[in-house]
């Protein structure tokens, strides 16, 4: 089962609940629910937001590949996804992406949700640029 999805932040949120309840399963005896967020510092430049700019279709689409690929490499056949990416400006300490999974054990999930991410950010089919904290001289 596969949920993908970009989120129009001037539109929607990103929300934690909608992702517990997709993955939601008696079948499944574990469950892993990663919230990217935005950190203040990047490459040792202090960052107050990041506003991230996309191709819907072909991120959607590398998300569906992500998925098709993690099912061959991790053979892990039996399983809930759950991708979310936000597009627009997002503040410090905000989520920009939100990853569920939910597999019949742990080990799994972990593998599943590690792979799923690390494979988003290979990727770049978005863009992504920091907003950098400016300090004022006075003078």
């Amino acid at each position: 089962m596969l949920h993908i999805k970009i989120i129009d932040i001037k539109k929607n949120k990103i929300k934690t609940s909608e992702a517990e309840e997709f993955i939601k399963s008696s079948s499944y005896g574990a469950s892993i629910i990663f919230n990217g967020t935005v950190r203040n510092i990047n490459e040792d430049k202090e960052v107050v937001g990041m506003t991230y700019d996309t191709h819907d279709e072909l991120v959607l689409k590398s998300f569906e590949e992500i998925y098709n690929e993690a099912t061959e490499k991790l053979k892990i056949t039996s399983k809930s996804v759950f991708i979310e990416h936000i597009k627009g400006y997002v503040g410090l300490g905000e989520t920009s992406v939100i990853i569920a999974v939910a597999c019949k054990h742990r080990d799994q999930a972990y593998a599943l949700s590690r792979y799923i991410i690390e494979e988003i950010k290979k990727s770049l089919l978005y863009g992504k640029k920091n907003t950098i904290k400016m300090n004022k001289v006075s003078g």
